[in-house]
Protein backbone atom coordinates (compact mmCIF):
# COMPACT_ATOMS: atom_id res chain seq x y z
CA UNK A 1 0.00 0.00 0.00
CA UNK A 2 2.77 2.34 0.50
CA UNK A 3 4.26 1.92 -2.90
CA UNK A 4 0.91 3.15 -4.50
CA UNK A 5 0.67 5.90 -2.32
CA UNK A 6 4.10 7.02 -3.46
CA UNK A 7 3.74 6.35 -7.00
CA UNK A 8 0.34 8.07 -6.88
CA UNK A 9 1.97 10.79 -5.11
CA UNK A 10 4.14 11.18 -8.17
CA UNK A 11 1.98 10.54 -10.89
CA UNK A 12 1.20 14.75 -11.44
CA UNK A 13 5.39 15.67 -11.53
CA UNK A 14 5.80 12.70 -13.47
CA UNK A 15 3.01 14.01 -16.12
CA UNK A 16 3.58 17.18 -16.01
CA UNK A 17 7.52 15.92 -16.72
CA UNK A 18 6.51 13.95 -19.87
CA UNK A 19 4.86 16.95 -21.69
CA UNK A 20 7.47 18.75 -21.66
CA UNK A 21 8.71 18.77 -25.25
CA UNK A 22 12.62 17.50 -26.11
CA UNK A 23 14.36 19.30 -28.83
CA UNK A 24 12.93 16.56 -31.34
CA UNK A 25 9.40 16.92 -30.63
CA UNK A 26 9.92 20.61 -30.68
CA UNK A 27 11.78 20.43 -33.65
CA UNK A 28 9.07 18.91 -35.36
CA UNK A 29 6.36 20.68 -33.87
CA UNK A 30 7.97 24.02 -35.09
CA UNK A 31 10.42 23.72 -38.15
CA UNK A 32 9.17 25.46 -40.62
CA UNK A 33 6.59 27.06 -38.93
CA UNK A 34 6.21 30.88 -37.48
CA UNK A 35 4.65 31.28 -34.21
CA UNK A 36 2.93 34.23 -32.69
CA UNK A 37 3.07 34.28 -28.58
CA UNK A 38 0.81 36.21 -26.77
CA UNK A 39 1.03 36.62 -22.96
CA UNK A 40 -1.71 37.52 -20.15
CA UNK A 41 -4.17 38.33 -23.59
CA UNK A 42 -1.20 40.55 -24.65
CA UNK A 43 0.48 40.23 -27.98
CA UNK A 44 3.66 39.69 -27.02
CA UNK A 45 5.58 38.38 -30.31
CA UNK A 46 6.60 36.09 -33.05
CA UNK A 47 9.26 33.62 -34.23
CA UNK A 48 10.29 31.73 -37.30
CA UNK A 49 11.52 28.52 -36.60
CA UNK A 50 14.01 27.74 -39.37
CA UNK A 51 16.10 24.34 -40.49
CA UNK A 52 19.24 23.52 -38.38
CA UNK A 53 17.64 25.03 -35.31
CA UNK A 54 17.85 28.44 -36.26
CA UNK A 55 15.17 30.97 -35.36
CA UNK A 56 14.29 34.59 -36.28
CA UNK A 57 12.52 36.79 -33.41
CA UNK A 58 10.05 39.84 -33.66
CA UNK A 59 8.34 41.71 -30.76
CA UNK A 60 5.79 42.57 -33.73
CA UNK A 61 7.45 45.77 -34.24
CA UNK A 62 8.87 44.75 -37.88
CA UNK A 63 12.54 43.82 -36.29
CA UNK A 64 13.83 40.89 -36.53
CA UNK A 65 16.70 38.91 -35.01
CA UNK A 66 18.25 35.97 -35.89
CA UNK A 67 19.27 33.41 -33.33
CA UNK A 68 19.85 29.79 -32.74
CA UNK A 69 18.38 27.35 -30.34
CA UNK A 70 19.31 23.93 -28.46
CA UNK A 71 18.29 21.45 -25.88
CA UNK A 72 19.95 21.77 -22.58
CA UNK A 73 18.96 20.24 -19.27
CA UNK A 74 15.47 19.36 -20.44
CA UNK A 75 14.84 23.10 -21.97
CA UNK A 76 15.17 24.59 -25.03
CA UNK A 77 17.60 27.18 -24.79
CA UNK A 78 17.89 30.21 -27.11
CA UNK A 79 20.93 33.09 -27.43
CA UNK A 80 20.24 35.81 -30.52
CA UNK A 81 22.75 38.23 -32.52
CA UNK A 82 22.30 40.84 -30.35
CA UNK A 83 22.17 38.55 -27.04
CA UNK A 84 24.44 35.79 -26.01
CA UNK A 85 23.41 34.98 -23.18
CA UNK A 86 20.96 32.02 -23.19
CA UNK A 87 16.90 32.23 -22.83
CA UNK A 88 15.75 29.07 -21.28
CA UNK A 89 12.41 28.16 -22.02
CA UNK A 90 10.49 24.67 -21.23
CA UNK A 91 7.63 23.96 -23.62
CA UNK A 92 4.55 22.16 -23.58
CA UNK A 93 1.74 20.83 -25.94
CA UNK A 94 -1.37 20.55 -24.79
CA UNK A 95 -5.22 20.84 -24.67
CA UNK A 96 -4.27 24.84 -24.94
CA UNK A 97 -1.81 24.21 -28.03
CA UNK A 98 2.14 25.76 -27.49
CA UNK A 99 3.50 27.08 -24.65
CA UNK A 100 5.99 28.24 -22.87
CA UNK A 101 7.46 28.72 -19.58
CA UNK A 102 10.62 31.29 -19.26
CA UNK A 103 12.76 29.41 -17.14
CA UNK A 104 15.38 32.56 -16.54
CA UNK A 105 12.58 33.77 -14.38
CA UNK A 106 9.83 31.46 -13.86
CA UNK A 107 7.51 34.03 -12.51
CA UNK A 108 8.29 36.72 -15.49
CA UNK A 109 6.57 35.10 -18.31
CA UNK A 110 4.37 32.40 -19.65
CA UNK A 111 3.78 32.61 -23.38
CA UNK A 112 0.81 30.68 -25.14
CA UNK A 113 0.72 30.64 -29.16
CA UNK A 114 -2.44 32.70 -30.67
CA UNK A 115 -1.28 31.75 -34.13
CA UNK A 116 0.54 29.59 -36.55
CA UNK A 117 1.85 30.01 -40.04
CA UNK A 118 3.75 28.34 -42.62
CA UNK A 119 4.44 31.94 -43.79
CA UNK A 120 7.66 33.40 -43.17
CA UNK A 121 7.96 36.20 -40.09
CA UNK A 122 7.22 40.00 -41.27
CA UNK A 123 10.80 41.32 -41.22
CA UNK A 124 11.22 45.14 -42.05
CA UNK A 125 14.95 45.78 -43.91
CA UNK A 126 17.91 47.82 -42.11
CA UNK A 127 16.91 50.86 -41.25
CA UNK A 128 16.23 53.18 -44.01
CA UNK A 129 16.66 57.13 -43.66
CA UNK A 130 15.43 59.75 -46.02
Amino acid sequence: MRHLILALALLPAAAHAQDALDAAEFDALTRGQTFTYAESGTPYGAEEYLPNQRVRWSFLDGKCKAGRWWEQNGQICFVYEDNPVPQCWTFFDGPRGLTARFENDPEATELYAVDRSDEPLMCLGPDVGV
